[in-house]
């Protein structure tokens, strides 16, 4: 893998890099995108492009990244929020994930397709779900102290409906032109919140 630059140039080129190669990904997907196309809409040369970028997972890999930080900072909530209000807590998280899904749907369908092919991906996506995981599963513990959920352990439970979330937006949205009804982004929000909360919450009320 290449340095990140240090430069405020360096930094915009790699940016300028970056932001191109989303567009040539979800346009192309993983298996026929190339650098040489990557290069062509950042307006470099390709011995340019390979300054920033060793190969295509090189590239790809940083081009998740950038989105899975993305993701964890508009999903995340405060813990006294959820304390005092579990299911706007949810729902806010909730939001701001499946919006940011929704905006980049088409690099989250080639996710998918790059998951299945190398296992590179496939290990960033279990760690981006577990970071997830981690977060909810320690404010969740903080506010309770118990680490299950009717005789099941939190973090099983967390995991379950993380990947419950994360499957609906691929189904709804990275591949809504399979879907005879389309699902908006309210309907997605209210339905994924409504099943984390009952799981989590119902019966217990806040926590302070």
């Amino acid at each position: 893998m290449t340095a990140t630059p240090t430069t405020k140039k360096g930094l915009q080129t790699r940016q300028k890099v970056l932001d191109a190669a989303r567009r040539v990904f979800a346009r192309d997907g993983y298996v026929e995108a190339r650098m040489l196309d990557v290069a062509v809409e950042a307006g470099l040369s390709t011995g340019g492009l390979y300054r920033y970028f060793d190969n295509k997972i090189d590239l790809f890999a940083a081009v998740v990244a950038d989105i899975h930080e993305e993701f964890f900072q508009v999903s995340g909530h405060t813990r006294p929020r959820l304390a005092s209000d579990p299911y706007a807590a949810l729902m806010e998280a909730n939001q701001g994930y499946i919006e940011h899904y929704f905006v980049h749907r088409e690099v989250m369908r080639v996710f998918i397709e790059a998951a299945s092919i190398e296992e590179q991906f496939r290990a960033i996506l279990r760690s981006m779900r577990d970071r997830h995981v981690k977060r909810f599963t320690s404010a969740y513990r903080h506010l309770y102290g118990d680490g299950d959920v009717n005789g099941i352990a939190i973090d099983v439970v967390a995991e379950a409906l993380a990947c419950l979330t994360e499957q609906c937006c691929y189904v709804w949205f990275a591949q809504e032109s399979d879907n005879g009804r389309p699902v908006s982004i309210d309907e997605a929000v209210t339905v994924t919140t409504q099943a984390w909360y009952t799981m989590l919450f119902a019966g217990r009320g806040p926590a302070i």
